[in-house]
């Protein structure tokens, strides 16, 4: 990627060798920095499951939280998404992080569509079609640093789990 390891090291006020005794590559600090937050992201999640109410509660829950973190995030995007975007594939085990995380948010998406789905194929497919609205929203929020592809990401996740729960009622 385009941050060299001095920069680095240098915004992080430390001696060389002391970053070099905790991360021996940019690569191993990228790892710890992406499981640091796929950490806090299942911490979250966690929550959500257990206290996050209806379906739909979750669903919007899920997205709000989305909203917030990208305008905290002056529009930054996914840090997945954007690290994958500057790694190379000889990188592997930034690569797992980054898969990893993008299942587990699918999987949620997965068990949310159980929720109101009649068999567990179509929770499959309803819970990858909430994931592409997600991450389809990310993208374009970030591309145009604005807030309502959340907002109508969210809108269509509701109606599309409304749907299924009414068919399946």
């Amino acid at each position: 990627s385009e941050v060299g390891i001095n920069e680095i090291i240098e915004k992080a006020e430390t001696a060389k060798a002391t970053f070099y005794q905790h991360f021996p590559s940019k690569d191993s600090l990228c790892e710890a920095w992406l499981e640091a937050i796929h950490r806090r992201s299942e911490e979250w999640l966690k929550k959500l499951r257990e206290n996050g109410g209806s379906c739909r509660e979750k669903a919007v829950q899920y997205f709000d939280f989305l909203e917030k973190f990208l305008e905290k995030n002056d529009f930054r995007g996914c840090p997945y998404s954007n690290t994958s975007a500057v790694t190379c594939e000889e990188c592997g085990g930034i690569r797992r992080r980054i898969e990893e995380h993008k299942l587990a948010q699918r999987d949620f998406l997965r068990e949310l569509a159980a929720e109101v789905s009649a068999t567990g194929q179509r929770a499959c497919d309803l819970g990858d079609t909430l994931f592409l609205l997600y991450s389809g929203a990310t993208t374009e929020a970030q591309n145009l640093r604005a807030i309502w592809p959340i907002r109508a990401a969210r809108q269509a996740a509701i109606d599309l789990l409304e749907n299924e729960k009414s068919k399946n009622s």
